[in-house]
């Protein structure tokens, strides 16, 4: 059997008293996929030793039809999207979950959110993450209010593929969130890791904040330009909404926008970026 980097198995060597039945099910593939993917014919014996692919045949498929390329052992490992790929044709052609795909990839999701598109015409993606330490992702993190994941605590073995891979962030991102991190040099262990933005001002979240004894973030205050989303993103608190309703009303929220389209919010206010600690006030 060979197995891709997340232990998906893309091909079988067929065994004495194998089945299209046995093997399909070993596998959960139908026998009707079994035999598209190796061009079987139906109710065809199998002949010890031959090698089955568990994945489409190589080339292109609806929603899927740019080339891929494949390693020595027959696993693609990268992909440039063609106009009218799918996310959908993109991980059944390479036998890959929304989540393995989004992993490989270091980014929190694969689908399209807030009108980002993940899969776009001449995007380069990567099928398959690098192999680590055994050892790394036990350490500690700090989580917020909304559950995400702001500071990790490093153990021997984590590397910036280890903590990408973990914490959807790519590399890029790790080395500038935390400015004492290169790629020339291992990461300690019991290095404190930042995952998020937090003190780096980005665009569309140009304001300060505060935060608890752990940095956990607990207010920010607004400046001209700011979106929800940018807080959200610099923040990883996905929901802003929750943390900020109004007593009474039906509004969504009860502070106030320069640009509701935009979601950019009126400079000066202060609002939670914390579920549990957070500020209801009446509408503005």
């Amino acid at each position: 059997m060979v197995s891709d980097s997340f232990g998906n198995a893309d091909y079988y060597t067929t065994l004495p008293g194998d089945t299209p039945a046995i093997v399909a099910g070993s596998f959960r593939i139908s026998e009707a996929k079994l035999a598209e993917f190796n061009g079987l014919q139906p109710g065809a014996p199998l002949t010890p030793g031959t090698k089955l692919r568990l994945i489409p045949a190589p080339g292109p498929i609806t929603g899927a039809k740019g080339t891929a390329v494949v390693d020595a052992n027959g696993i693609p490992t990268s992909y440039v999207v063609e106009p009218d790929d799918t996310l959908g044709g993109i991980t059944y052609r390479f036998g890959l979950t929304e989540e393995q795909l989004a992993e490989a990839n270091k980014v929190p999701y694969a689908y399209e959110k807030g009108n980002t598109y993940f899969i776009r015409t001449g995007k380069h993606l990567q099928l398959q993450k690098n192999l680590v330490d055994s050892r790394s992702g036990t350490g500690t993190s700090v989580n917020n209010s909304f559950g995400q994941a702001i500071f990790y605590t490093t153990v021997d073995g984590d590397s910036l593929d280890s903590l990408g891979y973990k914490f959807r962030c790519t590399t890029d991102q790790l080395l500038q969130y935390n400015p004492s991190l290169t790629t020339d040099r291992p990461i300690p262990a019991g290095t404190k890791v930042r995952l998020m933005p937090g003190e780096l001002k980005i665009d569309g979240a140009q304001g300060s904040f505060t935060a608890d004894t752990e940095g956990i973030p607990l207010t920010y205050t607004t400046a001209p330009g700011d979106t929800e989303r940018q807080i959200e993103a610099r923040f990883k608190a996905p929901d802003l909404e929750w943390a900020n309703r109004p007593l009474t009303g039906t509004d969504r929220v009860w502070y106030d926008f320069s640009d509701l389209p935009s979601g950019e919010l009126a400079p000066g206010q202060t609002i939670s970026l914390a579920l549990n600690k957070p500020i209801h006030k009446g509408p503005s």
